[in-house]
């Protein structure tokens, strides 16, 4: 087997330890350099951050909030430590969320990622990512360049002139939405076009399905997928065993409850949670919105970091009951009123027509009493009223949906 370097299969305490140091510097850095952890993190001795339970104290910060945080900081929120006018570039994603591009080769941290899907050096790469306002084509650029892979900006649309490309510039491989290369390959195919020079792709953005892969490896094509953001770059990648994504070397993830900041435990659904030693755009404890688990073991293909088990649904779960919101948070707000409750789920559906509320909760045994205190709470905490049902501990789905709305319309 062949590895990116040696930090792919190192101990997994070594890993921890490094882990855990460049945890305690990165909060010393964001806050001596942005306005917004020096205010969010105020108290905080960063070098008392060395460890995953300090780490668990400290406030998260949401994806979902940087529009606000923007509008009252802009353009950054406060969250960048280099200034704008010594960023390589400025980029807009839908929102608009504004993030920018450092000096580094690589700053999202994708050469990993593309050796891992077979890229090696002297490849041509026909890029499909969008050039346009959003960061995606350049994620792959930057990696491409570090592991000295030559790219064509081939972009979004026009897939006659795509074929054509392929046809004349032979590339190794592809990177781009799955969707986008089964489009290529049936027109390459209608139009007669030998595009077969294409055997990889690295593809991102969007669901792949085993029916998707299955047709492309019929046609020489080895697929691998990767997990990755505009805000933090490279999190999760497969490998040839494609069992899961191994987390990214340079990172720190944890796996929250949605609504909290409470880490789960192993197996368990919940939030991912990410925190970067990017020096320009320090983000500590960013909550991604995205719901996955850590999958058991080790991966086959001899990695020895985490593995993920791919993106399994959002944790911003707010749903809108009788014209009212209700949010992931307000259902965390009522467990913590009740430690003796293992997991709740909040059920809403709506028989006759009328929306209705269920808290499901998982406990040894429950009884009157608590079923009253549990109905009250609710209706304090939502302003909404609602029931209440009791199973055993283990008796909810491992799916980390804490609201489920089951309304039929």
């Amino acid at each position: 087997m062949s590895f990116y370097d040696p930090l792919e299969t190192r101990d997994p305490d070594e890993r921890e330890a490094d882990l855990m140091d460049k945890l305690a510097r990165q909060v010393a850095h964001a806050k001596e350099t942005t306005h917004y952890y020096f205010q969010s993190l105020a108290g905080v001795n960063p070098f008392d951050c060395a460890t995953r339970e300090a780490l668990a104290r400290l406030p998260l910060t949401r994806k979902r909030d940087l529009i606000e945080l923007q509008k009252k900081h802009p353009p950054f929120g406060g969250l960048n430590s280099l200034a704008r006018s010594k960023a390589k570039r400025v980029f807009a994603s839908p929102g608009p969320i504004y993030e920018l591009q450092g000096m580094d080769m690589d700053h999202w941290r994708m050469a990993r990622v593309l050796y891992a899907a077979g890229f090696r050096h002297g490849d041509l790469i026909h890029n499909c990512f969008s050039y346009h306002f959003t960061p995606g084509a350049f994620l792959m650029e930057g990696g491409a360049r570090k592991l000295g892979c030559a790219v064509f900006p081939g972009g979004i649309g026009q897939t006659e002139q795509q074929v054509q490309a392929m046809v004349d510039l032979k590339p190794d491989g592809y990177v781009g939405t799955p969707s986008f290369l089964r489009i290529i390959v049936e027109k390459a195919e209608e139009m007669g076009a030998d595009i077969s020079s294409l055997k990889k792709a690295l593809v991102s953005g969007e669901a792949l399905p085993g029916v998707t892969r299955n047709w492309l490896n019929e046609r020489g094509i080895a697929v691998r997928q990767c997990y990755a953001t505009a805000d933090i770059g490279a999190i999760g990648y497969e490998t040839e065993a494609e069992q899961g994504m191994v987390v990214e070397e340079e990172l720190l993830l944890e796996i929250v409850r949605p609504g909290t900041g409470d880490p789960v435990e192993p197996g368990e659904v919940g939030e991912v949670v990410v925190t970067t030693f990017n020096p320009d755009y320090p983000l500590i404890r960013f909550a991604t919105g995205d719901l996955s688990a850590i999958m058991p073991g080790r991966s086959p293909c001899g990695r020895s970091n985490v593995r993920l088990k791919g993106w399994m649904g959002r944790a911003d779960q707010t749903t809108k009951i009788k014209g009212m919101f209700v949010h992931p948070e307000q259902v965390a707000d009522i467990a913590r009123r009740h430690p003796e409750i293992h997991r709740m789920r909040l059920v809403v559906d709506n028989p006759g027509g009328q929306d209705r509320m269920v808290l499901h909760c998982e406990i040894e045994a429950g009884g009157e009493v608590l079923d009253q205190a549990l109905v009250s709470s609710l209706r304090e905490v939502t302003k909404l009223r609602g029931e209440v049902a009791f199973t055993t501990p283990g008796g909810l789905p491992n799916d980390g949906k804490v609201i489920e709305d089951s309304r039929v319309y």
